[in-house]
């Protein structure tokens, strides 16, 4: 009967998304209807592009929500699976939880793009399913799977525990295949857009579809929306965590949200040190196919968009740093520590200057004729990207140090060889800051070809350094000497501000990225093959874009607070829920989750 129940939810939460299947058979003839209609229609009061922007950022931040969260949800399910420990198996429900009512959201929303898109952009959804019919099939079947096969792990946690959880494991694993898949043929419609591949001059599908697929920047914008997911998927979560521990009433409940919120940070930082690589990428990519769209990106209108994006990740970098310095303060043992804040922090904030230092100031003409032209004599040194490339692989070796540190804070290795691995540890930390610096100087004496290679040794560099010292620490501080038990829950309310704060400016930094992605195109639909004509074609001012994502942040997180109030209101009344009685009591106690 248990079984019975779990597969009558599963089908009852995936009727949204049989809705959008049903609507995926009418889309042939509805294509042919739509040839003869006119190429565009005026949404009601604020305009089609408008209407299509924002359900189209709102759908984004919700899927990225539920592919990011799954992911470490099943990483953590499998560490407490194969230690024993109840405590990971209760924060991946936790987790899972969260996505619960983000799946009807996010088809939801994903309908109600599809419906826009056929009634207001009637020529270029034509166009775009002409290309990409196999693929509709494709994506709307595995986003049923996921769906079906989510909503089976989530109610057959019980069901599926004891002797039968790798079953339940194996559940988890086959729904992030399935997320992951739908990425992939996702990623492959807006990357055609952005840089065909497989058709011919006029537009037309030259061979396999696969050859539009693997476009030049498909591959880059699947590695780095994939990073990204786990980022936003982990500051969601701790938010979510932040959330509960502030309207905690007793220590049991704040401990287990702290050390829930340590964990969604832990892991949206350990991905966000490796995002900016991808990024870099991606970058590269656009300037080889299209010089044009690499210099309108870098180099054109969009040039102080880069300068908004160096603000909001400066302060992810300052607000992830700063979390890990007032989680020391409940670690006994950490004061050894904190003598290396300040120069961490100076670092830090150099760091965050000079990457948003813009080249070319805005300013008066006499302004312009004082300073000799639109370079500021000292400071356009700091504006070019040998500059920030230096910066931001600074500050990332500095993040990587803070949660080293924090790592070992209650730790003393008992290893004989911990001197040496110290000291290759440092020199790693050294080295990698040396080749960082040396390219970064070096950079200003060579041609812009060759400067752009430099970003690959430092980036190199800096994994490099990242792996080795990980390599070391792991068996270094297996079995160390405890100096005290993680005190979860003592850290200060302000850090579960932090938490939040680190989750909104994510999802406003998302949605920038996606406006400097889609922007390039300016007036094509698809570059240089389908273009523009609407009265719409014109690509917005960045302050007319800025307000319109914290228009759409603002929404998303209203709904995602409705979702937090959702997880906390199924629990009232039901003090043995799963997870209440699995997870220990660590307010004070002695267990170090990490």
């Amino acid at each position: 009967m248990r079984g019975l129940h779990v597969v009558r939810q599963a089908v009852r939460a995936a009727v949204p998304v049989a809705a959008l299947l049903l609507a995926a058979t009418a889309l042939p003839a509805a294509a042919q209807e739509a040839a003869r209609e006119p190429a565009y229609r005026a949404f009601p009061l604020i305009g089609s592009r408008l209407a299509v922007w924002a359900i189209a950022q709102l759908h984004l931040n919700f899927a990225a929500f539920i592919l990011g969260v799954p992911i470490f949800a099943v990483i953590i399910e499998i560490i407490g699976w194969r230690t024993g420990a109840p405590r990971y198996d209760w924060l991946s429900h936790e987790f899972v939880k969260l996505i619960f009512a983000a799946f009807s959201t996010t088809a939801l929303l994903g309908a109600f793009l599809l419906f826009l898109f056929v009634g207001y952009y009637p020529k270029f959804w034509a166009y775009m399913t002409s290309i990409f019919f196999p693929t509709y099939w494709i994506y709307a079947l595995l986003f049923f799977a996921e769906t079906f096969t989510v909503y089976l792990w989530y109610y057959g946690w019980e069901w599926l525990s004891g002797p039968r959880k790798w079953v339940h494991v194996s559940l988890g694993v086959l729904s992030n295949l399935f997320g992951t898949a739908i990425l992939l043929i996702g990623n492959s419609w807006v990357t055609f857009m952005m840089s065909p591949a497989g058709v011919t001059e006029t537009g037309a599908l030259k061979g396999s579809v696969w050859a539009a697929i693997n476009n030049s920047t498909w591959m880059p914008i699947n590695i780095h929306r994939l990073i990204a997911n786990i980022v936003f998927g982990g500051t969601i979560a701790a938010a979510y965590a932040a959330f509960r521990f502030l309207n905690a009433t007793t220590d049991e409940e704040r401990a287990r949200y702290d050390w829930m919120g340590y964990v969604g940070n832990f892991v949206a930082l350990s991905a966000f040190i490796v995002l900016p690589f991808a990024g870099y990428w991606l970058g590269r990519e656009i300037y080889a196919f299209n010089q044009t769209m690499g210099i309108t990106m870098m180099g054109g209108f969009m040039s102080w968009l880069w300068i908004i994006q160096a603000i909001l990740i400066g302060v992810l970098f300052l607000g992830s740093n700063y979390y890990l310095w007032l989680g020391m303060e409940r670690i006994p043992g950490s004061e050894r520590y904190r003598k290396y804040v300040p120069y961490m922090l100076t670092i830090l904030a150099i760091g965050f200057m000079v990457w948003a230092t813009p080249h070319s100031l805005i300013v008066t003409l006499e302004e312009a004729r004082a300073m000799g032209g639109t370079h500021h004599p000292f400071l356009g040194f700091f504006g070019v990207m040998s500059a920030k490339n230096t910066a931001v692989n600074l500050m990332i070796l500095t993040t990587f140090l803070s949660y080293v540190l924090y790592r070992r804070a209650n730790r003393l290795s008992i290893r004989p060889w911990v001197v040496i691995g110290m000291a290759i540890q440092w020199a790693a930390f050294a080295v990698a800051a040396a080749i960082v610096v040396f390219y970064g100087v070096y950079g200003y004496f060579v041609e812009s070809i060759v400067r752009i290679g430099f970003s690959v040794y430092q980036v190199g560099a800096v994994l490099g350094a990242i792996v080795l010292v990980m390599t070391i620490d792991v068996p270094m501080f297996r079995g160390a000497k405890s100096t005290g038990a993680i005190r979860w829950g003592s850290i200060p309310a302000r850090s579960q501000y932090v938490l939040i704060l680190l989750a909104v400016t994510f999802t406003w930094l998302m949605g920038l990225m996606g406006f400097a992605r889609s922007g390039i195109r300016q007036y094509w639909h698809v570059y240089g093959i389908l273009r523009d004509t609407s009265v719409d074609a014109v690509t917005p001012a960045l302050g007319y874009a800025a307000n319109m994502i914290t228009t759409v942040t603002i929404v998303f997180f209203a709904l995602v607070m409705f979702i937090f109030w959702l997880g906390g209101l199924s629990e009232k009344g039901k003090p043995g829920a799963h997870g209440a009685a699995a997870m220990p009591v660590i307010a004070g106690g002695s267990e170090d989750p990490r």
